[in-house]
């Protein structure tokens, strides 16, 4: 009986103590971790003007066709370029257009023995090149990807020569307009430092050219057909800064 008494006092007394202690939890101050400062961002901006240097390697395809009508074969003409380029580029969102200047020195010479007359051999030197395009892009922030088009000028000089013992015969000197499409990648690597990879196909409409003789005269007229390919490697320096977004 005196167990069961204690038993019972102890049950009340646990009861009446709960709503205090319920109480004095409830109280209790709750910490919530402060949210995270902003962190500034900073996002390329390809706007401005810029200006740079290219060199690579091209090959250009040339067919001669004697007095416009007999075909005497075709050869490629392949070597180094290196020159400069010139620009300005507005960007609107992810799009950035621009338009652009680029001139280049080049060493592309190449040679065929004709088919026609097989005691000559026909040789193509292209020596400079200049072009003026149009740029349409995607920037992924720091990097942009675009394609171009546009109008080229090309200076050429073409040679016909004795197989043996290679004695000039004839000679021209071209310039000439056609057109250009390309396409390439650039990577900013500083503020206003970025490199680039791009890739040009330049094509010449048919052309007939006339030929001086060694020792003067009209030596005879070609009719040639000349298009190539550009790989070149960029390096430009942009006129302005990226834009921070806090």
């Amino acid at each position: 009986m005196k167990h069961l008494l204690l038993m019972t006092t102890s049950i009340v007394a646990l009861t009446a103590a709960a709503p205090a202690f319920a109480a004095d939890l409830a109280a209790q101050p709750v910490y919530i971790k402060a949210p995270p400062h902003p962190v500034a961002v900073v996002l390329y901006d390809w706007s401005g003007f810029y200006a740079g240097v290219n060199g690579g390697w091209g090959s250009s395809h040339n067919s001669w066709d004697f007095a416009g009508t007999t075909p005497e074969g075709s050869h490629d003409a392949s070597g180094s370029t290196v020159g400069g380029q010139i620009g300005y580029r507005w960007q609107i969102g992810q799009t950035v257009l621009g338009i652009e200047g680029q001139g280049n020195w080049a060493d592309f010479n190449g040679s065929n023995v004709s088919s026609a007359f097989p005691a000559n051999r026909n040789q193509t030197k292209i020596d400079a090149l200049g072009l003026i395009t149009g740029q349409i892009g995607y920037a992924i922030n720091n990097v942009l990807l675009y394609a171009k088009g546009g109008t080229a000028i090309v200076s050429s000089s073409y040679q016909v020569s004795s197989v043996s013992p290679g004695t000039q015969l004839g000679s021209a000197d071209t310039t000439r307009w056609g057109g250009v499409v390309g396409a390439g990648f650039e990577v900013s690597l500083t503020p206003n430092w970025s490199a680039g990879l791009e890739y040009d196909h330049v094509f010449m409409p048919a052309s007939d050219v006339n030929f001086t003789a060694a020792g003067g005269g009209t030596f005879g007229n070609e009719r040639i057909r000349q298009d190539f390919d550009l790989v070149t490697a960029r390096v430009n320096y942009k006129f302005g800064w990226p834009v921070v977004l806090k």
